[in-house]
């Protein structure tokens, strides 16, 4: 059983960090770095490349919406094309600060609001995805699986990975519980630990009222501004490796 280990990073700015990025760029295999809009800038992004080659973690596009303020996670009202100008905008400046470096870009996870909006309008999502393919039809879209991200990668030809949120709540349906809701967020060890066990030895989680739901994914997520998320990620890498599994990078888990 080979599982990706990843998390959203360098998502502070100038002198503001939001967590220990190169403790926790020991324990992910994979680092879905923030582009300058939500959260990052050009300094934190080099540097958060730099750490990632030298712990043989992979890098990943994280792009979000203008909007630092409200960290991404307020929907903005821009149109689809501007949408796809400020994805495109954000993926290029990784590319290149990756480039120089000598590390190639692996794949691109959705920030928050961006990734929602996207996710709920099928010919958004197939414009996203023309426009990734164009730039590199060899990066992998990280989604949830059966989402519209995932139909629309697999449409445009890319290849996708499905995720588990293991410190987010889901409802019946499979469905993440909107941020601000009771039980929202989960962020105990405990809990945590017992969901990504049950993950990985049921392929189930239980949602929030407790209805067993099937989870279909490959690469499991903590997310860095989670309270304690450096242990909380330690936890789920105990969990991969105590149930005979080997945490690997996104690349080596699809080539």
């Amino acid at each position: 059983m080979q599982v990706d280990l990843n998390s959203d990073m360098g998502e502070g700015f100038g002198p503001y960090r939001l967590c220990d990025d190169a403790a926790m760029m020991d324990v992910v295999t994979s680092a879905n770095i923030a582009c300058g809009f939500h959260a990052g800038d050009p300094d934190t992004m080099v540097r958060m490349v730099r750490l990632a080659r030298e712990r043989g973690v992979d890098v990943g596009a994280h792009p979000g919406l203008p909007d630092r303020q409200g960290f991404g996670r307020r929907e903005l009202p821009f149109g689809p094309d501007e949408l796809r100008q400020q994805m495109l905008y954000q993926l290029g400046a990784l590319t290149a600060i990756a480039k120089a470096e000598g590390v190639t870009v692996s794949h691109l996870s959705f920030h928050a609001a961006m990734g929602n909006m996207v996710n709920r309008d099928p010919a958004l999502a197939a414009a996203m995805m023309q426009a990734i393919r164009m730039v590199d039809g060899d990066l992998i879209v990280f989604a949830t699986a059966g989402s519209v991200i995932e139909g629309a990668a697999i449409e445009a030809g890319l290849k996708t990975l499905t995720l588990f949120l293991a410190d987010r709540a889901y409802d019946a349906k499979g469905a993440l519980v909107p941020r601000g809701q009771p039980g929202a967020l989960v962020k105990d060890e405990a809990s945590v630990r017992a969901r990504v066990r049950q993950f990985l030895l049921h392929g189930t989680v239980t949602a929030i009222d407790g209805t067993v739901i099937p989870m279909r994914a490959r690469s499991i997520l903590v997310h860095s501004d989670t309270p304690g998320s450096l242990e909380l990620a330690r936890t789920v890498r105990s969990e991969i490796e105590a149930a005979g599994g080997t945490v690997t990078p996104v690349s080596k888990l699809l080539r």
